[in-house]
């Protein structure tokens, strides 16, 4: 009987033990999507407590609580204190077995902190003591957490209107690990709420400098921002909706439609679709002309609970996963760039696993031989972080694209505890190919290619696709 979570955890075969051991535990950490706040990263801020630090926006935790009969005060409540939120989180682990949670949970203990008991009531006081005396020491600041687990860049998520000066302190300050900006333009492309939208053309207004007065105007200013964001290190943009947008549209309908939403008005359902579309493309040939590697997570329904968006907010753990067929939308968004010869280098993710052959074959469409592995599909993402979902993101990429060029892993995280999931992928992958040469199913002969391999997907590839 295996020990849990010993030095071979998920690794059964001794050749998957070697790969892993020798080739992957010790790369370094290229996380080119997170949602780490950069502010804590500038401040090198230390966290007053284990809660802090990895219940505070962690919806993951949030949900199994909810799903353990926690009262909400316990979980997202002003009024409780952190001790009780984590006592009401250490009650419900044990709970967790089977759910990536307990995994991630002993994990994140393990390599940050030494703490190989497990988490449940009986050990919560004795834990949570321990670790809030270590987050107090220098040792634990948000800067040391990232030296201890090896990281070499981080690419954070940034909203056009965002001013970047903890990027700029961070750079300045001469921090050896690479804190980049992400351009996420969503809230760009949210014509759902007139006034919303009108909100932030004004912020967007304010912050580039420049006059929106109409559509050529706002697109001018993202450009300007696009400029600003490059200027700061910015090499990757990211998307995040439920579908993708490709209706057919004229010029002059979405000049049309931005001045009747700026002069007050509700616009119809066909002609959101009609400005989404026209956006997605006009900001992925932002991309290609910057060289930027542009991603796109879809699949998501978003904020599904009345109740907690009105208590909360959004990111309160109320989004699932959609089963909205895209395909052909995705195949006209990527041809109409492609024929253009204006297709940067891109990453999809999917939330339902159902379009996994979907989206595998679809991007092996679009590579042209101008990028190694210029079209990504993306790793497990969200819902599908967990073992099964790494691998059979894995196992479909090997059966229908090339494994061997994939940029593997990212933590997709608000946490700095969260880098053990690169660990967790890494054994993943170890054990799926181990088992493959153990069981013939991949030459034994060839074990220096697969070992290089093992490297590249860990941490070579994406140091080469994005140039970092």
């Amino acid at each position: 009987m295996k020990n849990f979570l010993d030095e071979n955890f998920l690794l059964q075969t001794d050749t998957a033990q070697k790969l892993y051991h020798f080739h992957a535990e010790n790369q370094p950490i290229i996380d080119y999507h997170c949602h780490l706040d950069p502010k804590l990263i500038a401040d090198d801020y230390n966290f007053r407590s284990l809660t802090e630090i990895w219940l505070n926006g962690d919806h993951y935790k949030w949900r199994a609580m909810r799903a353990n009969g926690i009262n909400e005060d316990f979980i997202t409540g002003k009024n409780s204190s952190d001790w009780e939120k984590f006592e009401h989180w250490a009650a419900t682990v044990p709970y967790t077995m089977r759910n990536p949670l307990y995994h991630w949970t002993h994990l994140e203990l393990k390599t940050a902190f030494g703490i190989t008991k497990l988490l449940s009531p009986k050990t919560a006081r004795e834990i949570y003591d321990e670790c809030g005396e270590k987050l107090q020491t220098p040792q634990f600041s948000a800067r040391n957490l990232m030296r201890k687990y090896r990281v070499e860049t981080v690419c954070t998520t940034d909203d056009p209107t965002d001013t970047l000066e903890n990027h700029q302190k961070i750079a300045n300050d001469g921090f050896q690990i690479k804190v980049l900006p992400t351009w996420r333009p969503d809230k760009a492309m949210a014509v759902e709420n007139s006034q919303n939208f009108r909100d932030y053309v004004e912020k967007l207004s304010e912050i580039s400098g420049v006059n929106i007065a109409n559509f050529h105007d706002f697109i001018s200013a993202l450009q300007k921002r696009h400029d600003f964001f490059a200027e700061n290190g910015c090499k990757l943009s990211d998307h995040g909706f439920e579908e993708f947008y490709a209706e057919n549209y004229t010029e002059n309908e979405i000049k049309q439609i931005f001045n009747k939403i700026q002069g007050g008005n509700e616009l119809s359902q066909e002609e959101i679709l009609k400005f989404k579309s026209a956006m997605l493309v006009i900001l992925a040939e932002m991309d290609f002309e910057k060289g930027w590697t542009q991603q796109f997570h879809y699949g998501v329904i978003r904020n599904n609970s009345t109740r907690l968006f009105r208590t909360f907010g959004a990111d309160a753990g109320a989004d699932s996963i959609s089963t909205v067929c895209t395909a052909k939308s995705l195949a006209k968004f990527l041809d109409t760039l492609d024929s253009k010869n204006h297709l940067a280098k891109t990453i999809i993710y999917n939330l339902n696993p159902a379009d996994n052959e979907m989206l595998a074959t679809m991007l092996g469409n679009f590579q042209d031989g101008s990028a190694t592995g210029k079209m990504q599909f993306g790793s497990g993402w969200w819902f599908l972080d967990q073992k099964e979902g790494m691998e059979r993101q894995i196992n479909t990429l090997s059966v229908l694209g090339l494994l061997s060029r994939f940029v593997g892993m990212l933590t997709d995280s608000r946490s700095f505890l969260s880098y053990p999931r690169h660990e967790y992928f890494r054994r993943t992958l170890c054990n799926l190919l181990g088992n493959d040469v153990e069981n013939g199913l991949l030459p034994h002969s060839e074990l220096d290619f697969i070992e290089k391999m093992v490297e590249n997907i860990c941490y070579f590839n994406a140091k080469k696709f994005f140039e970092f």
